[in-house]
């Protein structure tokens, strides 16, 4: 199975979308949604990984396995209030560092909004 394949159906089972319902949304066939899920389908087109992506609100990196956060960080901006930043230590980090702390708030945010992703 290509990770690809792997990653829509995990995606798609978290949703408890029926590939029916899957392939819809993708606006495919569900039989070539199940050649994906099941790795008989090799290859998959660009325009159909970018509209899984945004049908599930993941990356396509992740889709592709190019990371193991499904979460598009760099589309939130993350502010921190000064009343809530004494609650950070974060004395000592770079600012690639809490750039990086930044980041995992803002997917630990969209994954309380998203807890059947």
């Amino acid at each position: 199975m290509s990770i690809v394949g792997q990653r829509i159906k995990y995606l798609r089972e978290r949703c408890k979308w029926s590939q029916i319902q899957l392939a819809e949304k993708l606006g495919i066939h569900n039989t070539v949604l199940s050649r994906i899920e099941s790795g008989e389908k090799k290859s998959v087109d660009n325009y159909l990984i970018s509209k899984a992506a945004d049908v599930f609100e993941v990356t396509t990196d992740f889709l592709l396995g190019k990371t193991d956060n499904p979460a598009p960080y760099w589309t939130k901006k993350v502010t921190i209030s000064e009343e809530h930043a004494s609650y950070l230590d974060v004395e000592g980090l770079t600012d690639a560092e809490i750039e990086e702390v930044k980041k995992h708030i803002a997917y630990l945010k969209w994954k309380a909004l998203h807890p059947e992703k």
